[in-house]
């Protein structure tokens, strides 16, 4: 027997495997079917794609799995993208898959069904009310140092009630880190706590943009905030916020008619003094860490805010 005839088991898997990576067609592969044998890892994902006829083995790396936004589970139906090549140990050949999306829904809304299924089991989303106080004195604002947000706050604020304190804790709103600080800013106003109000903005964008303020981590931060807090714009947070308290209107409303019954005399008069009582403790404007964003533009110097309130409401111009 001629024995250089015949070949090893490595050598011709390392020949097969030789013509899987040399086929352009095989280079990037657009696959649809249904998980199975798929079981949540640390680290990279094994698992099997099928449909009625056939069945493939998958690899998703821990790197490329980190990306996508939603949770896969045994049975879904995906699409994926990646290349295929020979496993040589095995002798399978098999997909290693870059990019998955859900098959028939968007990635972000399936993450955002599934992270809003969760919360609710845990009861997050019917959490106690905190009440927003009727006549709010120190406002927290978490929202980026230069959007429009923190502009028409400050503005709405000045219209309908001046003589709230604004203390803006500027965060990241964009991008891989975003979420991470959202939450810690939040979680830096409670630590102050004397915040009577918090309010989360995150402005107008795509769902893929603000897609920071639907993640876990914020979610939380705003569940287990202790200040009653107002979150605008469709989020997670959104849906723990508007269970607790109205809208930024009623955080700033100027109830002209409470405020007149609130602060006068027996006459009906307005008491100007029942109000510094009221304020006297935010007469001067204080800042946290040197963080706070402290231009005019942007945060209301208690005083003037005082005197103008009064002038206001003797005026009946609020």
């Amino acid at each position: 027997m001629d024995r250089s005839q015949y070949l090893t088991v490595s050598e011709l898997t390392k020949y097969l495997k030789m013509k899987f990576d040399r086929d352009p067609y095989l280079h990037t592969v657009y696959l649809t079917g249904e998980l199975s044998n798929f079981r949540l890892r640390q680290k990279h994902q094994y698992f099997s794609l099928k449909d009625d006829n056939a069945v493939i083995d998958a690899v998703m790396f821990e790197h490329q799995f980190r990306k996508i936004k939603f949770t896969p589970e045994q049975g879904m139906k995906v699409c994926v993208v990646g290349h295929v090549s020979l496993y040589e140990k095995s002798g399978r050949y098999q997909i290693y898959i870059d990019r998955m999306e859900p098959d028939g829904l968007g990635s972000l809304y399936l993450a955002f069904e599934q992270l809003k299924k969760k919360l609710s089991a845990e009861g997050l989303f019917n959490l106690p009310k905190k009440q927003v106080p009727m006549f709010p004195k120190r406002i927290a604002v978490v929202t980026s140092i230069d959007g429009a947000v923190i502009r028409d706050i400050n503005t709405t604020v000045r219209r309908r009630y001046p003589i709230a304190q604004v203390v803006l804790y500027p965060t990241v709103v964009q991008g891989d880190k975003a979420a991470a600080d959202i939450a810690r800013q939040i979680s830096r106003a409670n630590d102050r706590g004397d915040f009577d109000t918090l309010i989360i903005g995150r402005g107008g964008g795509s769902m893929e943009d603000l897609w920071p303020f639907n993640e876990e981590v914020v979610a939380r931060a705003i569940a287990n905030s202790k200040i009653a807090k107002e979150k605008e714009a469709e989020s997670i947070g959104n849906i723990i916020a508007k269970n607790q308290n109205a809208s930024l209107d009623l955080q700033v409303d100027s109830k002209v008619e409470e405020i007149r019954a609130a602060y006068s005399d027996e006459d009906g008069k307005l008491d100007p003094a029942k109000i510094a009582k009221e304020y006297a403790d935010i007469m001067s404007y204080e800042s946290v860490n040197g963080e706070v964003y402290t231009d005019a533009t942007y945060s209301t110097p208690v005083q003037t805010s005082y005197e103008a309130m009064l002038r206001a409401i003797a005026t009946n111009k609020i």
